[in-house]
């Protein structure tokens, strides 16, 4: 199985998640702005979509979209779900709104012509994580135990960092719980961040 992968972009999602289980897999890394694998390979002609994630199972199958690939790792290791008779489907809710609500709107701030329209977009965002904060089960979105999303919702807190968007108080201390988990550092490690 391989990843394809860009440093800082979402796919460090899909990686961590991949560690955390012990998963067996090699890294490719995409060069998001040459559209070009490590190796030279044009990763066109492996994602026409021109984004990472990817995931390349070893029959040669291809999944890509982050929000599918986080939900095959939860399927295939369980303890990266959320248990119950709705747990699947509450796990898909709360990726698609990472996905399109959070993940989404940070493109608005990144395509901001002014400080007004980057001031909008971040307050925005502020308001999104707002909301997250107030969803939380436990010491995780979903009770005790980080699931599929948690990892998503970290990437999507780094990127709120690098970009000065304030977050509740409550994600800062989510993101550094989940900062010091061993499957991060070494994610952290191999993708150079």
């Amino acid at each position: 199985m391989k990843l394809y992968y860009a440093p800082k972009a979402c796919s460090l999602a899909d990686h961590i998640a991949l560690q955390e289980v012990g998963a067996t897999f090699d890294l490719v890394r995409v060069d998001l702005a040459t559209k070009r694998t490590a190796s030279g390979v044009d990763f066109i002609d492996i994602n026409p979509k021109g984004c990472v994630p990817v995931l390349e199972f070893d029959d040669g199958e291809l999944l890509t979209e982050n929000v599918a690939i986080l939900d095959w790792i939860a399927a295939e290791h369980p303890q990266l779900g959320v248990p119950g008779e709705r747990g699947r489907t509450r796990l898909i809710e709360a990726l698609t709104f990472i996905s399109t609500e959070l993940h989404h709107s940070f493109r608005h701030l990144l395509e901001a012509r002014s400080h007004e329209e980057a001031d909008e977009a971040k307050a925005a965002i502020r308001k999104r994580f707002h909301y997250v904060s107030e969803t939380f089960k436990g010491e995780y979105l979903f009770d005790n135990h980080p699931s599929v999303a948690d990892f998503y919702l970290f990437v999507m807190l780094l990127w709120a960092e690098r970009f000065a968007v304030n977050v509740p108080t409550r994600l800062t201390t989510f993101k550094e719980r989940i900062k010091v988990r061993p499957a991060v550092k070494i994610a952290f490690a191999v993708e150079g961040i």
